[in-house]
């Protein structure tokens, strides 16, 4: 009984604790065969089934050398056509820019002028064509007159009258004074009743003498000056006239947009800074050459002084001017 009863009891806890160690065990099986299912590796192989495989196997293998090489000149005759492409726009862009620009600028103020603003125009490039003829035959002039002041010097170095006036050529102003002095004492000595003394007389006559040649020195000066202060109201005639036809332009087309109204209001505003270009050198010009006109009208000035001094009083002149 007491066999019977032990026995029991050890199937009993042999069942009790099999049982939970079998469970643990068939689950642990089935776990790692699902792992070993899930981590097994791809087969990349072709199989025989898989025909798509094959087929693109077939096809690489078949592909030959010269079937490559044709492959490549395709993709480089491919890049080759982008380039032009890219090379025609970036030449398309080019000229569309010139054309733009070829639509403003002193051409497109001419063409799409009026009688009133291409006469403008014509009238500011006759003002500053004169003041530069008359800037460049001025300073010539000029700079002869003062040529001939520092020859003055060889002038009173000479022993005798005759021989001093060869030093001068026979358009110099120089020397048309001091002929005026010689003839004016002459006159003077073939009138011997008169009752002007003969120093008065010459100082007459020699002012005249430099008053003539002050005024061709002031010849085209009055042009420079008036050159010079209504050039830039022509300008602005100009500028409003241009303004006012490219409003009417504007209004018409009603586009009111800054690349509609730049460009009219632009090609106007060229007018006033046309006049302004014309003006300003008249204006310097003029300055200047009335600065040497008095340098030069000093010089005969003093020169007709020696005259006097010599003819009048037999004193010798220039003797400032000798050493």
């Amino acid at each position: 009984m007491k066999t019977k009863f032990s026995t029991s009891i050890v199937l009993q806890l042999v069942l009790l604790l099999g049982a939970p160690l079998y469970v643990t065990a068939v689950y642990a099986q089935d776990t790692t065969t699902d792992v070993s299912v899930t981590v097994a590796p791809v087969d990349t192989s072709v199989q025989p089934g898989d025909s798509a495989a094959e087929a693109t196997a077939i096809d690489a293998s078949m592909v030959t050398p010269e079937q490559a090489t044709d492959g490549a000149a395709s993709i480089d005759t491919s890049s080759v056509a982008t380039s032009d492409a890219a090379a025609n726009a970036a030449t398309t862009a080019e000229a569309a820019t010139a054309e733009a620009h070829s639509q403003y600028g002193l051409g497109a103020l001419w063409a799409q002028g009026d009688v009133i603003a291409r006469g403008t125009l014509i009238i500011m490039i006759l003002m500053s064509a004169a003041t530069w003829y008359v800037l460049v035959t001025k300073l010539i002039q000029q700079q002869g007159l003062l040529s001939q002041a520092k020859a003055s010097r060889k002038f009173w170095e000479a022993k005798e009258m005759a021989e001093g006036l060869n030093t001068y050529k026979s358009d110099s102003a120089f020397r048309a004074v001091a002929e005026d002095g010689i003839l004016a004492v002459k006159q003077h000595n073939s009138r011997n009743g008169e009752k002007i003394e003969l120093p008065e007389w010459l100082a007459l006559q020699l002012q005249r003498s430099v008053e003539r040649v002050s005024g061709q020195l002031q010849n085209g000066l009055s042009l420079l000056a008036t050159v010079g202060s209504c050039s830039p109201f022509v300008g602005l005639f100009g500028t409003v006239w241009g303004i006012y036809h490219a409003l009417i332009a504007i209004g018409l087309a009603g586009q009111a947009s800054i690349d509609k109204v730049a460009g009219p209001v632009g090609e106007a505003l060229i007018m006033t800074a046309i006049g302004l270009a014309v003006a300003v050198p008249a204006v310097l010009g003029y300055n200047w050459l009335v600065r040497r006109n008095k340098v030069i009208v000093d010089s005969l000035r003093n020169f007709a002084a020696d005259m006097h001094a010599n003819l009048a009083m037999g004193v010798r002149g220039g003797q400032n001017n000798q050493a």
